[in-house]
């Protein structure tokens, strides 16, 4: 199945984040090993962006909302098994 935004063709779920956002994804989560220097002119952007375009979080979050409800298989989800935790056994007495 083949999902799209407007007439760009969305592969992976960061596909779905930038093209609803028209920006990066790693404008709003940063990137990995960036200078503080980075991080406050990706900051200033963001914030430039959000004071352009106040409605931006609603639509995302619809966007968002719509893509899940149509592609629920884009987010399958296997559970982890969680192993029970061992006990330890109190030892009382005297060590020999």
């Amino acid at each position: 199945m083949r999902a799209y935004i407007g007439r760009q063709q969305a592969v992976s779920a960061e596909d779905f984040a930038e093209l609803a956002l028209g920006t990066p994804v790693e404008l709003w989560l940063g990137v990995e090993g960036e200078t503080d220097e980075e991080r406050a002119a990706r900051l200033d952007a963001a914030r430039d962006i959000l004071a352009d375009n106040p409605e931006l979080p609603d639509d995302l979050i619809r966007t968002a909302a719509e893509v899940i409800e149509e592609n629920p298989d884009l987010f399958d989800v296997i559970p982890l098994i969680r192993h029970a935790r061992r006990r330890r056994t109190a030892r009382k007495g005297v060590a020999a």
